[in-house]
């Protein structure tokens, strides 16, 4: 059953891929339904570092997804096209779209990211070597 919920970043634990296939991001799941008393809407804040190794492949996935920079500044690829984001840019990623997002700035690049699903576990990630 949907609860309001009040999630403080912080207290939600750290998650990353540690597989150079997928590239080095580490993010925090705020809300999903297998975590929460929520459904509908998958949300949490990812980090992609400064000046690190290769941002890795794009993927794509079935759900559209929404990405919100909260800092920092990047290259948001989607089908081939690249188009610069910065802090307060929002990107709207269509279902199955290949999308990555590059860090090209000095400082860490933080984004919300949202899922239009009950569970971070309903989104199955494709790369094109996997």
């Amino acid at each position: 059953m949907d609860q309001p919920v009040i999630v403080h970043e912080q207290s939600v634990p750290l998650e990353r891929w540690d597989d150079p296939a997928r590239g080095p991001v580490t993010w925090r799941t705020l809300f999903s339904g297998d975590r929460t008393p929520t459904s509908g809407l998958t949300v949490g804040i990812a980090e992609l570092p400064a000046g690190g190794p290769d941002p890795g492949p794009p993927h794509r996935h079935a759900p559209p997804e929404v990405y919100v920079v909260l800092d920092g500044e990047g290259t948001m690829e989607i089908d081939g096209v690249a188009t610069p984001v910065r802090a307060n840019s929002a990107v709207f990623i269509p279902g199955m779209a290949e999308h990555r997002l590059v860090n090209t700035g000095p400082g860490t690049l933080r984004l919300l990211y949202v899922f239009g699903v009950d569970s971070f576990a309903d989104v199955t990630y494709l790369f094109p070597d996997g």
